[in-house]
Protein backbone atom coordinates (compact mmCIF):
# COMPACT_ATOMS: atom_id res chain seq x y z
CA UNK A 1 0.00 0.00 0.00
CA UNK A 2 1.06 3.61 0.31
CA UNK A 3 3.35 3.12 3.27
CA UNK A 4 6.77 1.58 2.99
CA UNK A 5 5.14 -1.32 4.83
CA UNK A 6 1.39 -1.26 5.44
CA UNK A 7 -0.16 -2.57 8.66
CA UNK A 8 -2.15 -4.86 6.45
CA UNK A 9 -3.31 -5.18 2.96
CA UNK A 10 -6.12 -3.38 4.63
CA UNK A 11 -5.79 0.38 4.70
CA UNK A 12 -8.52 2.79 5.62
CA UNK A 13 -9.22 4.58 2.36
CA UNK A 14 -11.09 7.70 3.28
CA UNK A 15 -10.40 9.20 -0.11
CA UNK A 16 -9.18 12.41 1.40
CA UNK A 17 -7.29 13.55 -1.66
CA UNK A 18 -9.08 16.53 -3.17
CA UNK A 19 -6.19 18.36 -4.72
CA UNK A 20 -7.46 17.45 -8.18
CA UNK A 21 -10.86 16.11 -7.26
CA UNK A 22 -12.60 16.78 -10.55
CA UNK A 23 -9.92 15.08 -12.65
CA UNK A 24 -9.64 12.13 -10.27
CA UNK A 25 -13.30 11.21 -10.59
CA UNK A 26 -13.38 12.00 -14.26
CA UNK A 27 -15.82 14.92 -14.24
CA UNK A 28 -16.10 16.47 -17.71
CA UNK A 29 -15.50 20.21 -17.71
CA UNK A 30 -18.96 20.92 -19.03
CA UNK A 31 -20.55 18.72 -16.37
CA UNK A 32 -18.95 20.35 -13.35
CA UNK A 33 -21.48 20.80 -10.57
CA UNK A 34 -23.96 18.35 -12.10
CA UNK A 35 -22.35 14.92 -11.73
CA UNK A 36 -22.73 13.59 -8.19
CA UNK A 37 -20.91 11.23 -5.87
CA UNK A 38 -21.18 10.00 -2.26
CA UNK A 39 -19.59 11.70 0.73
CA UNK A 40 -19.32 11.05 4.43
CA UNK A 41 -20.19 14.22 6.38
CA UNK A 42 -19.56 14.80 10.08
CA UNK A 43 -21.48 17.40 12.10
CA UNK A 44 -19.96 19.62 14.75
CA UNK A 45 -20.43 18.83 18.42
CA UNK A 46 -23.91 19.43 19.83
CA UNK A 47 -25.47 20.00 16.40
CA UNK A 48 -28.89 18.36 16.02
CA UNK A 49 -29.72 16.04 13.16
CA UNK A 50 -32.15 18.61 11.79
CA UNK A 51 -29.56 21.38 11.84
CA UNK A 52 -26.90 19.12 10.32
CA UNK A 53 -29.26 18.11 7.52
CA UNK A 54 -30.07 21.75 6.84
CA UNK A 55 -26.37 22.65 6.72
CA UNK A 56 -25.72 19.78 4.31
CA UNK A 57 -28.55 21.00 2.13
CA UNK A 58 -27.16 24.53 2.09
CA UNK A 59 -23.82 23.12 0.94
CA UNK A 60 -25.59 21.40 -1.95
CA UNK A 61 -25.90 17.87 -0.57
CA UNK A 62 -28.73 15.45 0.09
CA UNK A 63 -28.69 13.12 3.11
CA UNK A 64 -29.27 9.45 2.20
CA UNK A 65 -28.29 7.82 5.48
CA UNK A 66 -27.08 8.66 8.98
CA UNK A 67 -25.41 7.38 12.12
CA UNK A 68 -26.65 9.87 14.69
CA UNK A 69 -24.73 8.24 17.54
CA UNK A 70 -21.60 9.90 16.18
CA UNK A 71 -23.13 12.67 14.05
CA UNK A 72 -22.16 11.09 10.72
CA UNK A 73 -24.17 11.33 7.50
CA UNK A 74 -24.09 9.67 4.10
CA UNK A 75 -24.59 12.37 1.49
CA UNK A 76 -24.98 12.60 -2.27
CA UNK A 77 -23.60 15.87 -3.65
CA UNK A 78 -21.84 17.34 -6.69
CA UNK A 79 -18.41 15.91 -7.42
CA UNK A 80 -16.88 19.37 -7.53
CA UNK A 81 -16.86 21.92 -4.74
CA UNK A 82 -18.90 20.15 -2.06
CA UNK A 83 -15.99 19.51 0.33
CA UNK A 84 -15.15 23.20 0.40
CA UNK A 85 -18.80 24.24 0.83
CA UNK A 86 -19.40 21.73 3.60
CA UNK A 87 -16.34 22.85 5.56
CA UNK A 88 -17.62 26.44 5.35
CA UNK A 89 -20.87 25.53 7.13
CA UNK A 90 -20.75 26.37 10.82
CA UNK A 91 -22.70 23.26 11.79
CA UNK A 92 -20.37 20.82 10.02
CA UNK A 93 -16.84 19.59 10.68
CA UNK A 94 -16.57 18.79 6.99
CA UNK A 95 -16.95 16.10 4.35
CA UNK A 96 -14.78 13.36 2.91
CA UNK A 97 -15.23 11.57 -0.39
CA UNK A 98 -16.75 8.13 -0.05
CA UNK A 99 -16.04 7.13 -3.63
CA UNK A 100 -12.66 5.57 -4.38
CA UNK A 101 -10.26 7.90 -6.13
CA UNK A 102 -8.03 5.21 -7.54
CA UNK A 103 -7.99 1.54 -8.42
CA UNK A 104 -5.90 -0.57 -6.10
CA UNK A 105 -4.48 -4.03 -6.76
CA UNK A 106 -6.07 -6.88 -4.83
CA UNK A 107 -2.74 -8.55 -4.15
CA UNK A 108 0.14 -7.12 -2.20
CA UNK A 109 3.01 -5.56 -3.99
CA UNK A 110 6.36 -7.34 -3.90
CA UNK A 111 8.18 -6.64 -0.66
CA UNK A 112 5.03 -6.06 1.39
CA UNK A 113 5.79 -6.58 5.08
CA UNK A 114 3.13 -9.17 5.79
CA UNK A 115 4.08 -11.55 2.98
CA UNK A 116 7.86 -11.17 3.16
CA UNK A 117 8.49 -14.90 3.48
CA UNK A 118 6.24 -15.72 0.54
CA UNK A 119 7.92 -13.09 -1.60
CA UNK A 120 11.33 -14.44 -0.66
CA UNK A 121 10.22 -17.97 -1.55
CA UNK A 122 9.01 -16.80 -4.95
CA UNK A 123 12.35 -15.16 -5.63
CA UNK A 124 14.16 -18.31 -4.52
CA UNK A 125 12.11 -20.47 -6.88
CA UNK A 126 12.66 -17.97 -9.68
CA UNK A 127 16.40 -18.23 -9.25
CA UNK A 128 16.52 -21.97 -8.52
CA UNK A 129 16.98 -21.83 -4.73
CA UNK A 130 15.33 -22.97 -1.54
CA UNK A 131 -19.33 -23.97 35.70
CA UNK A 132 -15.75 -23.97 36.18
CA UNK A 133 -13.93 -22.05 33.59
CA UNK A 134 -13.65 -23.97 30.35
CA UNK A 135 -10.19 -25.38 29.74
CA UNK A 136 -8.58 -26.71 26.57
CA UNK A 137 -5.67 -28.63 25.17
CA UNK A 138 -3.48 -28.00 22.15
CA UNK A 139 -4.03 -28.69 18.43
CA UNK A 140 -1.86 -30.49 15.83
CA UNK A 141 -0.29 -27.40 14.27
CA UNK A 142 0.20 -25.58 17.55
CA UNK A 143 3.82 -26.70 17.68
CA UNK A 144 4.41 -24.12 14.93
CA UNK A 145 2.78 -21.34 16.95
CA UNK A 146 5.72 -19.89 18.86
CA UNK A 147 3.51 -16.88 19.55
CA UNK A 148 1.05 -19.00 21.49
CA UNK A 149 3.70 -20.15 23.94
CA UNK A 150 5.35 -16.73 24.08
CA UNK A 151 2.14 -15.25 25.52
CA UNK A 152 1.68 -18.42 27.62
CA UNK A 153 -1.73 -19.28 26.21
CA UNK A 154 -0.73 -22.94 26.49
CA UNK A 155 -0.62 -22.55 30.29
CA UNK A 156 -3.52 -20.12 30.57
CA UNK A 157 -5.98 -22.47 28.86
CA UNK A 158 -5.45 -25.06 31.59
CA UNK A 159 -6.96 -22.50 33.94
CA UNK A 160 -9.32 -20.59 31.64
CA UNK A 161 -9.66 -21.04 27.86
CA UNK A 162 -12.26 -18.32 27.51
CA UNK A 163 -15.97 -17.84 28.10
CA UNK A 164 -18.48 -18.11 25.27
CA UNK A 165 -20.29 -15.07 26.65
CA UNK A 166 -17.23 -12.99 25.81
CA UNK A 167 -17.37 -11.56 22.30
CA UNK A 168 -14.43 -10.33 20.23
CA UNK A 169 -15.12 -8.19 17.19
CA UNK A 170 -12.86 -8.68 14.19
CA UNK A 171 -13.01 -5.31 12.43
CA UNK A 172 -11.36 -6.44 9.24
CA UNK A 173 -11.94 -7.86 5.73
CA UNK A 174 -14.39 -10.51 6.93
CA UNK A 175 -14.11 -13.92 8.58
CA UNK A 176 -14.31 -17.29 6.83
CA UNK A 177 -16.74 -19.11 9.11
CA UNK A 178 -16.53 -22.28 7.01
CA UNK A 179 -13.11 -23.03 8.46
CA UNK A 180 -13.71 -25.79 11.04
CA UNK A 181 -11.38 -23.98 13.45
CA UNK A 182 -13.51 -20.82 13.23
CA UNK A 183 -17.00 -22.34 12.95
CA UNK A 184 -17.41 -23.50 16.59
CA UNK A 185 -16.78 -20.02 17.94
CA UNK A 186 -18.40 -17.89 15.25
CA UNK A 187 -21.27 -15.70 16.43
CA UNK A 188 -23.72 -15.42 13.54
CA UNK A 189 -26.24 -13.31 15.42
CA UNK A 190 -23.91 -10.35 16.07
CA UNK A 191 -21.79 -10.55 12.90
CA UNK A 192 -22.48 -8.02 10.18
CA UNK A 193 -21.03 -6.75 6.91
CA UNK A 194 -20.80 -2.95 6.71
CA UNK A 195 -18.73 -2.73 3.52
CA UNK A 196 -20.50 -3.27 0.20
CA UNK A 197 -18.22 -4.45 -2.61
CA UNK A 198 -17.03 -1.70 -4.93
CA UNK A 199 -16.26 -3.14 -8.39
CA UNK A 200 -13.72 -0.44 -9.22
CA UNK A 201 -11.44 -1.59 -6.41
CA UNK A 202 -12.77 -5.05 -5.44
CA UNK A 203 -13.51 -6.51 -8.85
CA UNK A 204 -16.89 -7.93 -9.90
CA UNK A 205 -19.43 -8.46 -7.12
CA UNK A 206 -19.88 -12.09 -6.08
CA UNK A 207 -23.56 -11.54 -5.26
CA UNK A 208 -26.24 -9.35 -6.84
CA UNK A 209 -26.43 -6.98 -3.88
CA UNK A 210 -22.64 -6.56 -3.77
CA UNK A 211 -22.91 -7.14 -0.01
CA UNK A 212 -20.97 -10.32 0.70
CA UNK A 213 -22.70 -12.78 3.02
CA UNK A 214 -21.63 -12.84 6.64
CA UNK A 215 -19.11 -15.60 7.30
CA UNK A 216 -17.04 -14.99 4.17
CA UNK A 217 -13.69 -13.33 3.62
CA UNK A 218 -12.43 -12.60 0.13
CA UNK A 219 -9.35 -10.82 1.46
CA UNK A 220 -8.00 -13.34 3.98
CA UNK A 221 -6.58 -10.89 6.48
CA UNK A 222 -9.58 -10.95 8.82
CA UNK A 223 -9.66 -14.75 8.94
CA UNK A 224 -5.97 -14.85 9.89
CA UNK A 225 -6.59 -12.34 12.69
CA UNK A 226 -9.65 -14.25 13.92
CA UNK A 227 -7.75 -17.53 14.15
CA UNK A 228 -5.00 -16.02 16.26
CA UNK A 229 -7.57 -14.63 18.66
CA UNK A 230 -9.95 -17.53 18.99
CA UNK A 231 -9.50 -20.58 16.75
CA UNK A 232 -11.12 -23.50 18.56
CA UNK A 233 -9.03 -26.07 20.42
CA UNK A 234 -10.77 -29.00 18.73
CA UNK A 235 -8.03 -31.41 17.72
CA UNK A 236 -7.69 -29.83 14.27
CA UNK A 237 -5.29 -27.28 12.80
CA UNK A 238 -4.40 -24.48 15.20
CA UNK A 239 -5.90 -23.00 18.33
CA UNK A 240 -6.15 -19.34 19.28
CA UNK A 241 -4.96 -17.43 22.30
CA UNK A 242 -8.52 -17.59 23.69
CA UNK A 243 -9.90 -20.77 22.10
CA UNK A 244 -13.33 -20.70 23.74
CA UNK A 245 -14.50 -17.11 23.23
CA UNK A 246 -17.01 -15.97 20.59
CA UNK A 247 -15.81 -14.36 17.37
CA UNK A 248 -17.86 -11.61 15.75
CA UNK A 249 -17.28 -10.53 12.17
CA UNK A 250 -17.34 -6.77 11.77
CA UNK A 251 -16.62 -6.44 8.06
CA UNK A 252 -15.49 -2.87 7.67
CA UNK A 253 -12.93 -3.56 4.96
CA UNK A 254 -13.32 -4.08 1.25
CA UNK A 255 -12.36 -7.37 -0.41
CA UNK A 256 -9.35 -5.54 -1.81
CA UNK A 257 -8.23 -4.71 1.70
CA UNK A 258 -9.17 -1.04 1.96
CA UNK A 259 -11.23 0.39 4.77
CA UNK A 260 -13.50 3.37 4.12
CA UNK A 261 -14.30 5.74 6.94
CA UNK A 262 -18.06 5.19 7.04
CA UNK A 263 -18.13 1.37 7.29
CA UNK A 264 -15.40 1.52 9.93
CA UNK A 265 -17.32 3.97 12.08
CA UNK A 266 -20.56 2.04 11.61
CA UNK A 267 -18.82 -1.17 12.70
CA UNK A 268 -17.52 0.47 15.88
CA UNK A 269 -20.97 1.83 16.72
CA UNK A 270 -22.51 -1.60 16.08
CA UNK A 271 -19.96 -3.16 18.45
CA UNK A 272 -20.79 -0.56 21.08
CA UNK A 273 -24.55 -0.96 20.76
CA UNK A 274 -24.42 -4.75 20.88
CA UNK A 275 -22.24 -5.28 23.92
CA UNK A 276 -19.15 -6.61 22.16
CA UNK A 277 -16.36 -6.88 24.71
CA UNK A 278 -13.19 -6.47 22.65
CA UNK A 279 -12.58 -5.14 19.13
CA UNK A 280 -9.36 -5.82 17.24
CA UNK A 281 -8.33 -3.21 14.65
CA UNK A 282 -5.47 -4.04 12.32
CA UNK A 283 -5.66 -1.21 9.81
CA UNK A 284 -4.74 2.43 9.32
CA UNK A 285 -6.21 5.48 7.66
CA UNK A 286 -5.28 5.92 4.01
CA UNK A 287 -4.42 7.66 1.67
CA UNK A 288 -2.69 9.86 4.25
CA UNK A 289 -0.04 8.22 6.38
CA UNK A 290 -1.02 10.75 9.03
CA UNK A 291 -4.32 12.63 9.22
CA UNK A 292 -3.50 16.20 10.18
CA UNK A 293 -5.68 19.05 11.39
CA UNK A 294 -4.11 21.74 9.23
CA UNK A 295 -0.90 20.61 7.58
CA UNK A 296 0.42 23.65 5.66
CA UNK A 297 1.63 21.34 2.90
CA UNK A 298 -1.97 20.27 2.17
CA UNK A 299 -4.67 22.11 0.27
CA UNK A 300 -7.60 23.57 2.26
CA UNK A 301 -9.88 20.84 0.91
CA UNK A 302 -7.44 18.10 1.89
CA UNK A 303 -7.13 19.62 5.35
CA UNK A 304 -10.93 19.68 5.71
CA UNK A 305 -11.25 16.02 4.75
CA UNK A 306 -8.57 14.97 7.22
CA UNK A 307 -10.29 16.92 10.01
CA UNK A 308 -13.50 15.09 9.15
CA UNK A 309 -11.75 11.73 9.43
CA UNK A 310 -10.14 12.65 12.74
CA UNK A 311 -13.42 13.84 14.27
CA UNK A 312 -15.40 10.81 13.10
CA UNK A 313 -12.83 8.28 14.32
CA UNK A 314 -12.33 10.03 17.67
CA UNK A 315 -16.08 10.07 18.24
CA UNK A 316 -16.55 6.42 17.25
CA UNK A 317 -13.67 5.20 19.42
CA UNK A 318 -14.87 7.22 22.40
CA UNK A 319 -18.45 6.03 21.92
CA UNK A 320 -17.33 2.40 21.82
CA UNK A 321 -15.13 2.80 24.89
CA UNK A 322 -17.91 4.45 26.87
CA UNK A 323 -20.20 1.55 25.94
CA UNK A 324 -17.74 -0.98 27.37
CA UNK A 325 -15.66 -2.01 24.35
CA UNK A 326 -11.95 -2.66 24.88
CA UNK A 327 -10.16 -1.37 21.78
CA UNK A 328 -6.95 -3.05 20.60
CA UNK A 329 -4.96 -1.92 17.56
CA UNK A 330 -1.81 -2.70 15.62
CA UNK A 331 0.69 0.11 16.16
CA UNK A 332 1.97 0.09 12.58
CA UNK A 333 4.57 -1.32 10.20
CA UNK A 334 6.36 1.86 9.22
CA UNK A 335 9.40 1.35 11.54
CA UNK A 336 8.63 4.78 12.96
CA UNK A 337 8.96 6.24 16.44
CA UNK A 338 5.36 7.39 16.90
CA UNK A 339 6.38 10.29 19.09
CA UNK A 340 8.98 11.50 16.58
CA UNK A 341 7.49 10.76 13.17
CA UNK A 342 9.60 11.16 10.05
CA UNK A 343 8.43 13.48 7.26
CA UNK A 344 5.70 11.86 5.24
CA UNK A 345 6.86 11.30 1.66
CA UNK A 346 4.27 8.69 0.69
CA UNK A 347 1.00 10.61 0.98
CA UNK A 348 -1.40 10.74 -0.63
CA UNK A 349 -0.71 7.26 -1.95
CA UNK A 350 -3.69 7.06 -4.32
CA UNK A 351 -3.86 7.60 -7.20
CA UNK A 352 -0.29 6.89 -8.24
CA UNK A 353 2.42 9.51 -8.53
CA UNK A 354 0.72 12.34 -6.61
CA UNK A 355 2.54 11.97 -3.28
CA UNK A 356 4.55 14.88 -1.99
CA UNK A 357 6.71 15.50 1.06
CA UNK A 358 4.83 16.90 4.03
CA UNK A 359 6.08 17.60 7.55
CA UNK A 360 4.33 15.80 10.39
CA UNK A 361 3.50 17.86 13.47
CA UNK A 362 3.18 15.23 16.17
CA UNK A 363 0.74 17.36 18.19
CA UNK A 364 -1.77 17.83 15.33
CA UNK A 365 -1.39 14.68 13.22
CA UNK A 366 -2.68 11.18 14.02
CA UNK A 367 -2.23 7.69 12.64
CA UNK A 368 -5.71 6.27 13.16
CA UNK A 369 -7.08 4.25 14.83
CA UNK A 370 -3.94 3.36 16.77
CA UNK A 371 -3.34 6.93 17.95
CA UNK A 372 -7.00 7.51 18.74
CA UNK A 373 -8.49 7.77 22.25
CA UNK A 374 -8.74 4.72 24.52
CA UNK A 375 -6.84 2.46 22.11
CA UNK A 376 -4.39 -0.19 23.32
CA UNK A 377 -1.54 -0.08 20.79
CA UNK A 378 0.59 -3.16 20.18
CA UNK A 379 4.16 -3.44 18.90
CA UNK A 380 5.48 -6.59 17.23
CA UNK A 381 8.30 -8.93 18.21
CA UNK A 382 9.90 -12.06 16.77
CA UNK A 383 10.73 -15.49 18.21
CA UNK A 384 13.91 -14.09 19.79
CA UNK A 385 11.74 -11.45 21.52
CA UNK A 386 13.58 -8.75 19.61
CA UNK A 387 11.44 -5.95 18.18
CA UNK A 388 10.48 -6.79 14.61
CA UNK A 389 12.36 -4.67 12.11
CA UNK A 390 9.19 -3.21 10.56
CA UNK A 391 7.34 -2.47 13.81
CA UNK A 392 6.51 1.06 14.87
CA UNK A 393 7.52 1.87 18.45
CA UNK A 394 7.94 4.73 20.91
CA UNK A 395 7.14 5.61 24.51
CA UNK A 396 4.35 7.91 23.39
CA UNK A 397 2.14 5.19 21.89
CA UNK A 398 3.39 1.67 22.66
CA UNK A 399 1.10 0.06 25.25
CA UNK A 400 2.23 -3.58 25.12
CA UNK A 401 4.11 -5.91 22.80
CA UNK A 402 3.14 -9.27 21.32
CA UNK A 403 4.29 -11.81 18.71
CA UNK A 404 3.85 -10.39 15.23
CA UNK A 405 6.51 -12.32 13.36
CA UNK A 406 9.97 -11.32 12.18
CA UNK A 407 11.08 -13.11 9.02
CA UNK A 408 14.66 -11.86 9.41
CA UNK A 409 14.99 -12.97 13.03
CA UNK A 410 17.69 -15.42 14.02
CA UNK A 411 20.64 -13.92 12.15
CA UNK A 412 23.50 -16.42 12.22
CA UNK A 413 21.21 -19.41 12.84
CA UNK A 414 19.38 -21.83 10.57
CA UNK A 415 16.08 -20.07 11.35
CA UNK A 416 17.18 -16.80 9.73
CA UNK A 417 14.83 -15.75 6.94
CA UNK A 418 12.51 -18.73 7.40
CA UNK A 419 8.74 -18.67 7.29
CA UNK A 420 8.51 -20.24 10.75
CA UNK A 421 9.52 -16.88 12.18
CA UNK A 422 6.14 -15.53 11.08
CA UNK A 423 2.66 -16.21 12.50
CA UNK A 424 0.63 -19.21 11.33
CA UNK A 425 -3.16 -18.92 11.40
CA UNK A 426 -6.39 -19.72 9.60
CA UNK A 427 -6.88 -18.56 6.01
CA UNK A 428 -9.60 -18.93 3.36
CA UNK A 429 -9.13 -21.64 0.73
CA UNK A 430 -10.49 -19.32 -1.94
CA UNK A 431 -7.82 -16.71 -1.34
CA UNK A 432 -5.04 -19.32 -1.28
CA UNK A 433 -6.31 -20.61 -4.61
CA UNK A 434 -6.26 -17.10 -6.03
CA UNK A 435 -2.73 -16.65 -4.72
CA UNK A 436 -1.65 -19.87 -6.41
CA UNK A 437 -0.67 -22.05 -3.44
CA UNK A 438 -3.76 -24.31 -3.51
CA UNK A 439 -5.10 -25.98 -6.65
CA UNK A 440 -8.70 -26.20 -7.86
CA UNK A 441 -9.15 -29.54 -6.10
CA UNK A 442 -8.17 -27.94 -2.78
CA UNK A 443 -4.72 -29.50 -2.53
CA UNK A 444 -1.68 -27.58 -1.35
CA UNK A 445 0.91 -27.40 -4.13
CA UNK A 446 4.20 -29.15 -3.23
CA UNK A 447 6.30 -25.99 -3.45
CA UNK A 448 4.16 -24.41 -0.71
CA UNK A 449 4.21 -27.40 1.64
CA UNK A 450 6.29 -25.51 4.23
CA UNK A 451 4.09 -22.42 4.33
CA UNK A 452 0.50 -23.57 3.65
CA UNK A 453 -1.29 -26.36 5.50
CA UNK A 454 -4.56 -28.23 5.08
CA UNK A 455 -6.26 -30.26 7.79
CA UNK A 456 -9.61 -32.06 7.61
CA UNK A 457 -11.89 -33.44 10.30
CA UNK A 458 -13.71 -36.78 10.37
CA UNK A 459 -16.65 -35.49 8.32
CA UNK A 460 -14.47 -34.06 5.57
CA UNK A 461 -14.52 -30.37 6.56
CA UNK A 462 -11.12 -28.88 5.81
CA UNK A 463 -9.32 -25.89 7.20
CA UNK A 464 -6.44 -24.02 5.59
CA UNK A 465 -3.59 -22.19 7.30
CA UNK A 466 -0.72 -19.92 6.26
CA UNK A 467 1.87 -17.51 7.62
CA UNK A 468 1.79 -13.71 7.79
CA UNK A 469 3.75 -11.16 9.80
CA UNK A 470 3.06 -7.63 10.95
CA UNK A 471 1.73 -5.65 13.86
CA UNK A 472 -1.59 -6.88 12.44
CA UNK A 473 -0.58 -10.28 13.82
CA UNK A 474 0.67 -8.87 17.13
CA UNK A 475 -2.57 -7.04 17.88
CA UNK A 476 -4.77 -10.20 17.87
CA UNK A 477 -2.43 -11.87 20.37
CA UNK A 478 -3.12 -8.95 22.71
CA UNK A 479 -6.83 -8.95 21.86
CA UNK A 480 -6.94 -12.66 22.69
CA UNK A 481 -5.40 -12.01 26.09
CA UNK A 482 -7.88 -9.17 26.62
CA UNK A 483 -10.71 -11.63 25.91
CA UNK A 484 -9.27 -14.07 28.45
CA UNK A 485 -9.13 -11.23 30.99
CA UNK A 486 -12.85 -10.54 30.50
CA UNK A 487 -13.51 -14.29 30.74
CA UNK A 488 -11.56 -14.72 33.97
CA UNK A 489 -12.40 -11.44 35.68
CA UNK A 490 -15.77 -10.55 34.16
CA UNK A 491 -18.47 -9.22 36.40
CA UNK A 492 -22.20 -8.73 36.23
CA UNK A 493 -22.05 -5.59 34.19
CA UNK A 494 -22.46 -4.42 30.64
CA UNK A 495 -25.22 -4.81 28.11
CA UNK A 496 -25.15 -8.61 28.19
CA UNK A 497 -25.05 -8.94 31.96
CA UNK A 498 -21.43 -10.08 31.91
CA UNK A 499 -18.36 -8.08 31.05
CA UNK A 500 -15.52 -5.94 32.31
CA UNK A 501 -14.96 -2.21 32.02
CA UNK A 502 -12.27 -1.36 29.46
CA UNK A 503 -10.08 0.41 32.02
CA UNK A 504 -10.00 -2.75 34.11
CA UNK A 505 -9.11 -4.87 31.08
CA UNK A 506 -6.26 -2.53 30.19
CA UNK A 507 -5.10 -2.38 33.80
CA UNK A 508 -4.83 -6.17 34.02
CA UNK A 509 -3.30 -6.45 30.55
CA UNK A 510 -0.55 -3.94 31.34
CA UNK A 511 0.17 -4.90 34.95
CA UNK A 512 0.49 -8.61 34.16
CA UNK A 513 2.55 -8.15 30.99
CA UNK A 514 6.07 -9.57 31.23
CA UNK A 515 8.43 -6.64 31.61
CA UNK A 516 11.19 -6.59 29.02
CA UNK A 517 14.13 -4.21 29.13
CA UNK A 518 15.53 -2.29 26.20
CA UNK A 519 18.36 -4.04 24.36
CA UNK A 520 21.99 -3.14 24.92
CA UNK A 521 23.01 -0.99 23.16
CA UNK A 522 19.71 0.86 23.01
CA UNK A 523 20.23 1.87 19.38
CA UNK A 524 19.37 -1.17 17.29
CA UNK A 525 20.63 -1.40 13.72
CA UNK A 526 18.91 -3.67 11.21
CA UNK A 527 21.55 -3.18 8.51
CA UNK A 528 22.98 -6.68 9.07
CA UNK A 529 19.60 -8.19 8.15
CA UNK A 530 19.43 -6.16 4.95
CA UNK A 531 17.52 -3.09 6.04
CA UNK A 532 18.42 0.53 5.32
CA UNK A 533 19.77 2.68 8.17
CA UNK A 534 16.33 4.32 8.22
CA UNK A 535 15.16 1.22 10.14
CA UNK A 536 17.57 1.92 13.02
CA UNK A 537 15.54 2.26 16.21
CA UNK A 538 16.41 3.74 19.59
CA UNK A 539 14.69 2.24 22.63
CA UNK A 540 13.82 4.80 25.27
CA UNK A 541 12.54 4.03 28.75
CA UNK A 542 13.01 1.60 31.62
CA UNK A 543 12.42 -2.11 32.01
CA UNK A 544 9.01 -1.29 33.46
CA UNK A 545 8.00 0.76 30.42
CA UNK A 546 9.83 1.48 27.19
CA UNK A 547 9.28 2.28 23.54
CA UNK A 548 9.88 -1.23 22.18
CA UNK A 549 7.71 -3.25 24.57
CA UNK A 550 5.48 -0.73 26.32
CA UNK A 551 4.50 -2.20 29.66
CA UNK A 552 5.78 -5.59 28.51
CA UNK A 553 4.91 -8.70 26.50
CA UNK A 554 1.30 -9.75 27.03
CA UNK A 555 1.02 -12.77 29.33
CA UNK A 556 -2.19 -14.80 29.19
CA UNK A 557 -1.38 -17.04 32.14
CA UNK A 558 -0.46 -14.15 34.44
CA UNK A 559 -3.59 -12.33 33.34
CA UNK A 560 -6.08 -15.12 34.08
CA UNK A 561 -4.47 -16.03 37.41
CA UNK A 562 -4.09 -12.47 38.70
CA UNK A 563 -6.07 -11.35 41.74
CA UNK A 564 -7.30 -7.79 41.39
CA UNK A 565 -7.93 -5.45 44.29
CA UNK A 566 -11.54 -4.87 43.25
CA UNK A 567 -12.42 -8.57 43.22
CA UNK A 568 -13.99 -10.37 46.15
CA UNK A 569 -11.92 -13.22 47.55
Amino acid sequence: MGRTSSITRAAVLTATLTLTAASLVGTPANAEGTATTEYTVVANDNVSAADATAAISRAGGKVTGSNEAVGMYTVVAPQAGFVEKASAQSGLVGATHKTAIGKAPKKEQAGDVEREAQQAAKEARKHGGGGKPATAGMDPLDDKLWGLTTVRSDKARKVNAGDKRVTVGILDTGVDASNPDIAPNFNWALSKNFAKDMPDIDGPCEVASCLDPVGTDDGGHGTHVAGTIGAAANGLGVSGVAPNVSLVELKGGQDSGYFFLEPTVNALVHAANNGIDVVNMSFYVDPWLFNCVANPADSPAAQAEQRTTIKAMFRALTYAHNKGVTLVSALGNNHDDKGKPRPDISSPDYPADVAYERPVDNSTCWDLPTEGPFVISVTALGPSLNKSDYSDYGVERATVSAPGGYFRDGLGTDTYRTVGNEILSTYPKKVLQEEGSVDEAGNVLPEFADSVFKQCNAVGQCGYYTYLQGTSMASPHAAGVAALIVSAHGQREGRNGFGLEPWKVEYILTTTAAEHACPTPRLVSYVDVGRDPEFDAYCEGSKQFNGFYGHGIVDAYAAVTAHMWWERH
